[in-house]
């Protein structure tokens, strides 16, 4: 089973649309028992709050749902938890690594390197207010993280 992690500043736009994309993709695939995925924060800001209501509607508008969700913030012991830990731009990256306790197993990555952008970040709405230059984003680079993981 591969365990990922998908992280942002605050775990209401860009990595819960990350995880419920991914979680949508596998499905897709048939592939649900191979996978665990899901998503956190690095600040506590929103912890407890649901999805942000405008990337619930990007989501619901390509058949995704996502209640349930409560932004948590990110832990030390998650690394050991997961494969895969993956950040939607070079901040999140940065604090994840000083989370972690730094990235000696090389796991974590910012979530464009997957779609052949390596460098380049998830636009974040929360600033743009642009959720579909965000859902862009994030699809490209969990089809392409789905791709790499299961290229036989």
């Amino acid at each position: 089973m591969v365990k990922i992690l998908f992280v942002c500043h605050g775990n209401i736009c860009r990595s819960p649309m990350a995880e419920y994309v991914m979680r949508d993709l596998v499905e897709q695939a048939g592939l649900e028992a191979q996978f665990q995925i899901a998503s956190a924060a690095t600040s506590t800001e929103e912890i407890g709050n649901p999805v942000y209501p405008p990337a619930r509607r990007k989501l619901a508008e390509h058949g995704i749902a996502c209640q349930g969700h409560a932004a948590r913030q990110l832990r030390r012991e998650d690394y050991d938890r997961y494969d895969l830990l993956i950040g939607m731009d070079g901040a999140n990256v940065r604090n994840m690594r000083r989370m972690c306790g730094g990235d000696e197993a090389g796991k974590i990555h910012l979530l464009l390197e997957y779609a052949g952008r390596p460098g380049q970040e998830v636009a974040d709405p929360w600033y743009t207010g642009d959720f579909e230059a965000t859902w862009q984003d994030v699809l490209a680079g969990c089809r392409g993280l789905l791709a790499q993981l299961t290229e036989k």
